[in-house]
């Protein structure tokens, strides 16, 4: 559902019609009574909490991983999906959709414009891939990665422009590099979400990594929203688990006062924890990609969560398989 285009009140009608005993039973059920896998840590279920006169709506936001609409991708969309750039979301743009708020890591930058630079993998997407997210209704876009600078200054402030413009934010990026470490706000149903992204390796024009500047993000954030999610591109690639690090700068940016930490960069999904009350989902791995050289990097994380008011209520991780044609489905 994109940002811009909600009916709160629609949505509260229809609860408050539901009655109090199945408010948010409604909500559960938008997975059709799908189970998540083991990495699924839950502090309560959603469909424990009833809603009352005097309560606000829920709201559930999507986060999935990385995702990558070049090269193998690319050729999938033309070759099979007659180059319509929906083609990647067609088995899971139903489920996005239903969200209040859909986030993931675009991989790489999005833009007609600039001049490879040289790294041994460079990701470019056409703009035909705007329709694609768009479609699958994008709300927020990270940008703190270590593709995005794949073809240079021109392409990265180019992404961020066509972002904006079909009305997705683009989170920590930009030309003027002190304003990628600025927090990008969306409000949903009177709630103000604050987005922060970091990257743990250096790209000219992405936020990088570092503690001061984490803890004085946030810091800013929490001033400005009621809720901050904090994303980071870190740890080992194809490694199922956390790094010393990776623990480190998640537990840095909680303890500086962030709600909810995701993580992403090691291409195959990475345990969910609970710190000190706030969730901390390592890594969601890939949601369109097309390194399908072994099961666990075709296997991505949809992370969904859900809100009461300003507050995180539960969190579950659910498996997205990706298929032949590199198209993402739910388990």
């Amino acid at each position: 559902m994109r940002i811009f285009k909600l009916a709160s009140s629609v949505v509260f009608l229809v609860i408050f019609s539901l009655g109090a005993g199945i408010g948010l039973r409604f909500l559960s059920d938008l997975f059709y009574n799908r189970v998540p896998y083991d990495l699924t840590v839950n502090v309560s279920q959603p469909t424990n909490i009833e809603l009352t006169k005097k309560e606000p709506p829920a709201i559930s936001l999507i986060f999935v991983g990385d995702i990558m609409l070049d090269r193998g991708v690319r050729a999938k969309i033309e070759k099979v999906g007659n180059n319509d750039f929906r083609f990647p979301f067609l088995k899971i743009a139903n489920i996005l959709n239903e969200a209040d708020i859909v986030a993931g890591n675009l991989e790489g930058s999005l833009s007609d414009k600039g001049k490879e630079v040289g790294n041994l993998y460079s990701f470019r997407m056409p703009l035909q891939s705007l329709g694609g997210l768009t479609f699958a209704g994008f709300d927020v876009l990270f940008l703190a990665n270590n593709h995005l600078g794949d073809w240079g200054e021109k392409a990265l402030e180019d992404t961020v422009l066509n972002l904006r413009n079909v009305g997705i934010l683009p989170v920590g990026a930009g030309v003027d590099l002190e304003k990628a470490y600025v927090p990008k706000i969306a409000e949903i149903k009177g709630v103000k979400i604050a987005f922060l992204a970091f990257s743990d390796f250096f790209v000219p024009g992405v936020a990088l990594a570092k503690e001061e500047k984490i803890k004085s993000a946030v810091n800013e954030a929490k001033a400005l929203a009621d809720l901050v999610v904090v994303v980071f591109h870190f740890g080992d690639e194809y490694s199922k688990e956390p790094n010393k690090r990776q623990k480190l700068l998640a537990q840095l940016a909680i303890d500086a006062g962030a709600d909810l930490v995701i993580g992403s960069h090691p291409h195959v999904v990475q345990p969910l924890e609970v710190y000190h009350g706030k969730y901390i989902a390592y890594s969601l791995g890939n949601f369109v990609f097309d390194q399908n050289f072994s099961k666990k990097t075709m296997t991505g994380g949809l992370l969904k969560v859900f809100l009461k008011g300003k507050d995180i209520i539960s969190a579950a991780l659910y498996e997205v398989r990706l298929n032949n044609n590199f198209q993402p489905e739910l388990e």
